[in-house]
């Protein structure tokens, strides 16, 4: 029974994204169980991740790897028996690949050949496969994550030839005070490209708090959600 002040918090939150999901794939004539909510509870506690849990949100996302760990341990069988799906979605160092791949479900920021062959070493023993998402950057920044033109193909072919690692399709984040409408339908074409030679690779990661209509009017199928589930407060980690 969730009837705390945080909890509280957190139905209210849920409920509105709900909706928001819900209209953003009405307008489009999509089903909404094709897109999945993927809670980013990056710097709050295990113990949002356990409310969420109690309500229904299973796929949750972190971008640093000892915060992560952090929170997978305390949370204990839950997180460890599958209940849970642990998606990275934070830039990927490439020495933090095993650590990673230990507990991830899915990582949405493989953007260089580097990273992919620290992946592919990392899994060889995973009992199951290491889901991937190809970053790929929006406007060709290299200050900023993501593989840029045609790299994003070779990174793409690099991951879907490893074994134990599974091409799901593309990610990205819209450059800030880009429109994400053009954004997003950018990021559709690049996905329509990856698919051309990898059929298989037909997810697209992309829209947050403030952008998920647009992406969703765009193709996506994971929307990562951070402010608008938790709100903004000051950070639990440092």
């Amino acid at each position: 029974m969730i009837d705390d002040r945080r909890g509280a918090q957190l139905v209210a939150a849920l409920g509105s994204v709900r909706a928001r999901l819900a209209d953003a794939c009405i307008a489009v004539g999509r089903d909404t169980r094709d897109v999945t909510l993927v809670a980013v509870t990056k710097t709050y506690p295990a113990s949002d991740v356990a409310t969420l849990q109690e309500l229904g949100v299973l796929d949750v996302g972190e971008s640093r790897d000892q915060e992560a760990k952090g929170k997978v341990a305390e949370l204990g069988s839950s997180a460890q028996a599958g209940v849970l799906r642990w998606h990275f979605v934070g830039r990927v160092q490439t020495n933090k690949a095993a650590s990673i791949a230990g507990y991830a479900h899915a990582v949405h920021s493989i953007d260089r050949l580097d990273a992919v062959a620290a992946f592919a070493k990392a899994v060889v023993e995973r009992a199951t496969p290491l889901e991937a998402f190809v970053q790929v950057s929006l406007d060709g920044d290299p200050a900023r994550a993501g593989a840029v033109g045609g790299e994003v193909l070779r990174v793409a072919e690099a991951v879907a030839a490893a074994p134990n690692l599974l091409l799901r399709g593309v990610m990205a984040v819209p450059p800030i005070a880009a429109d994400p409408e053009a954004a997003f339908a950018r990021l559709a074409e690049i996905s329509a490209s990856v698919r051309a030679e990898h059929p298989e690779a037909v997810a697209i990661s992309g829209g947050m708090s403030a952008d998920l209509e647009q992406a969703v009017r765009h193709g996506a199928t994971h929307v990562r959600v951070g402010t608008a589930l938790l709100g903004r407060r000051e950070p639990t980690f440092s």
